[in-house]
């Protein structure tokens, strides 16, 4: 049994950064959350890819313990996305986006996945995570996230899904643009008053804002001496964080803050490096040791 699926895009992608260029590697959102909730936790893959696939991404993901019950293989071609980073890396460039099998994804969760207590609904169409929602059956915590896409075109199904679910992730830019306010702490207590429990905004390099109740809490990000490529870190982020909660089994705003702090320090790994690279070497102690460094760093 699961303790945690992950429902989002498993890509190809091509990035290029300041520090070197990859091609046609493995990504996604679903791809980054699973592989960094795996070191917490038992996950649970919802995607789709094309038959062009390759077959040793798959290998991976199972040798990193993810379970694949809910990947779907269709025929055509598997969604890609090519950018590049200057030197500015909290802001990704699109060169190009193709959906291929994505556009026609509608999730069938399996019936083991459907009483999974933790569900990461990562960035997708409202109208699918709506749909995912329906099929849980009784989960413990939701937490959904979004883009600038979905509130630019779909803002209403976006808010019935925000209604319904546990905690909403989202960036600062995102936060602003969905409330049309430049302050973050007036959009996180508005996201609140939406429904969600928690609300985390999430800011690159300077950290992120956990806002429960009437608490908001404030966490640096883990600094870096070697950034290499920020893709999915936003993803990494959310798998620790979810992953963090599923392995406690404890989602009091107590244990959020840790699971904040988990969730900004597997995203410090990533961004150590292109694609998994970095997330297929790390381990438990790895972990707990930048945790305690973290300790240091924020305390005053």
């Amino acid at each position: 049994m699961t303790d945690v699926i992950m429902v989002g895009t498993v890509a190809l992608d091509s990035v290029k950064t300041p520090f070197g260029e990859v091609e046609e590697t493995l990504g996604g959102s679903a791809v980054y959350a699973s592989v960094a909730a795996s070191t917490f936790a038992r996950v649970g893959l919802v995607g789709v890819v094309g038959r062009d696939f390759p077959e040793r991404h798959i290998a991976f993901l199972r040798e990193k313990g993810v379970d694949l019950d809910g990947l779907e293989i269709a025929d055509g071609d598997s969604f890609r996305w090519k950018g590049y980073y200057e030197y500015d890396m909290n802001q990704a460039h699109t060169l190009d986006t193709r959906l291929n099998v994505l556009s026609q994804f509608n999730p069938k969760l399996p019936k083991a996945y459907r009483d999974a207590r933790y569900v990461f609904l990562a960035n997708t169409d409202p109208e699918i995570q709506m749909n995912v929602y329906d099929q849980i059956n009784n989960p413990k915590l939701v937490m959904l996230d979004t883009m600038n896409f979905w509130i630019e075109n779909k803002k209403d199904a976006l808010s019935r899904v925000i209604e319904k679910v546990d905690v909403m992730l989202t960036n600062d830019a995102e936060a602003r643009q969905f409330f049309g306010t430049p302050n973050l702490i007036k959009a996180g207590r508005a996201f609140l008053e939406m429904g969600p429990k928690a609300v985390i905004i999430k800011k690159g390099e300077h950290g992120a804002i956990l806002f429960t109740g009437d608490q908001c809490f404030v966490a640096p990000a883990y600094p870096l001496e070697n950034l290499v490529d920020p893709t999915g870190a936003g993803d990494s982020f959310a798998g620790g964080f979810i992953g963090w909660l599923a392995k406690t089994d404890d989602v009091s705003p107590r244990n959020m803050r840790k699971a904040v702090v988990f969730g900004s320090i597997v995203a410090s790994y990533n961004a150590e490096d292109f694609s998994l690279n970095k997330l297929k070497t790390i381990t438990h102690e790895d972990i707990f040791n930048r945790y305690m460094m973290f300790q240091d760093i924020a305390s005053f």
